[in-house]
């Protein structure tokens, strides 16, 4: 006998299905987006030889994507306020796939530039993903579905393993052809079966208006600074741990590859991992002790110790990188009010972004200039140790567990 349910428990039953289906959507399409983010770095080594690139140029063509990436989610985050996650996730996936197939035909370092530049879309994508999933969760269980979301990053896991494998086995522009058919199955899919929590709101106030309401936010600045650092830290090493093995220690081209896709792995699964925390024990806490461990670790590792000894270095401070992440992400969902959580995410997405845009390149200009990486080490321990210092003495005390307005017209 069929028992029929109440219709208070079928709409029950119908948003934890939606919320469900839009968390598979958005992580699987962060996923491949952020493959497509990161081809040129798992390939970077490749084309150093094939061209004769130098380590800053080479630095450079790795960088640009990321750069490009983060300035997009400013925008990209507005547009997802305005007309809903399920369009623009879909759009910019179908639109990611046009570079991805121009840079399978690139062959000198202009085009391979251009190609990156218009890349770097894909990485955008992350400021649609945040406010799409944060909608469809109430606020003591977005930390751990935005900590699922952002394991999306392993799509630069994927590139790292996969990207070499395929170029090696099949052709260098084979692994580009198999992206841009994964970015274009998971933007129809999207189109297809992917939905809003509710539909999109007519937004009236300018683009300009509503990135500077939330960028005049305190704790959109404040997590933006925290983010340049966990989230670009976690960028900055994954381009460029597979140029810094290779110079340091002489491992192979997919050695390296494969160490620098094992941190970005480590990093990704903590992320949901920071986010749960922070729904239990306060991000503050599981924010300022992921910033300790990195500043140590990135003293350890400076000096190049044993590769055993670098080994657990870069993955305890992966394990902190994301951490950071998912804590920093479960902060922003309730300090910041859910119309304004896209612009707040382009906000804070683009300050992570560019965190790791200029890592690689310091790195790039401090060994070409001295021959060692010790410099730029140190200098990533310094500052990560001045923000635990924030974090801890400034961020803690005050807390964010607190109510926020319920439209953006209560900010101002």
């Amino acid at each position: 006998m069929t028992t029929l349910r109440s219709v208070p428990e079928a709409r029950t039953a119908a948003g934890r299905g939606g919320r469900t289906t839009a968390l598979v959507l958005a992580t699987a399409g962060l996923a491949v987006n952020f493959w497509a983010w990161a081809l040129l770095s798992p390939l970077g080594p490749v084309y150093k030889e094939l061209l004769a690139l130098s380590p800053l140029e080479v630095s450079v063509l790795v960088a640009v994507p990321i750069v490009v990436g983060s300035l997009g989610r400013i925008a990209l985050g507005a547009l997802t306020d305005r007309y809903g996650g399920r369009l623009m996730f879909g759009v910019a996936s179908l639109l990611g796939a046009a570079p991805v197939v121009f840079l399978a035909f690139a062959r000198n370092y202009s085009t391979l530039l251009a190609g990156g530049l218009v890349l770097g879309l894909t990485g955008a994508t992350f400021a649609i993903g945040v406010p799409y999933v944060n909608a469809w969760f109430p606020p003591e269980r977005r930390g751990l579905a935005l900590g699922i979301f952002g394991m999306g990053n392993i799509g630069t896991a994927i590139s790292g393993f996969a990207t070499p494998w395929l170029a090696d086995r099949f052709g260098r522009p084979v692994p580009f052809f198999v992206v841009a058919a994964a970015l274009i199955a998971i933007g129809l899919a999207f189109l297809a079966i992917g939905r809003d929590a509710s539909p999109a709101r007519p937004v009236t106030e300018p683009f300009l208006t509503r990135f500077l309401a939330a960028a005049r936010r305190r704790d959109t600045r404040e997590l933006a600074g925290m983010y340049a650092l966990t989230f670009g830290g976690f960028v900055a090493f994954g381009v460029y741990l597979p140029l810094y093995l290779k110079s340091v220690y002489g491992l192979a081209t997919t050695d390296a590859a494969a160490r620098a896709a094992g941190f970005v792995l480590l990093a990704t699964l903590a992320r949901p991992v920071g986010g749960w925390l922070a729904d239990r024990i306060g991000g503050e806490l599981v924010l300022g002790g992921a910033l300790g461990t990195v500043s140590v670790c990135a003293v350890i590792v400076s000096f190049a110790p044993a590769m055993p000894l670098a080994t657990v270095g870069f993955l305890t401070m992966a394990t902190a990188l994301g951490l950071g992440n998912g804590a920093v992400f479960a902060l922003l969902g309730r300090a910041v009010p859910a119309p304004m959580v896209g612009s707040a995410t382009g906000v804070v997405g683009a300050a992570g972004g560019l965190g790791g845009f200029l890592p690689p390149i310091v790195m790039g200009l401090i060994n070409q200039g001295t021959g060692s990486y010790a410099i730029g080490l140190m200098l990533l321990a310094t500052m990560a140790f001045g923000a635990f210092i924030y974090c801890w003495f400034t961020l803690r005390p005050r807390g964010w567990a607190r109510p926020v307005p319920a439209d953006l017209h209560a900010i101002r």
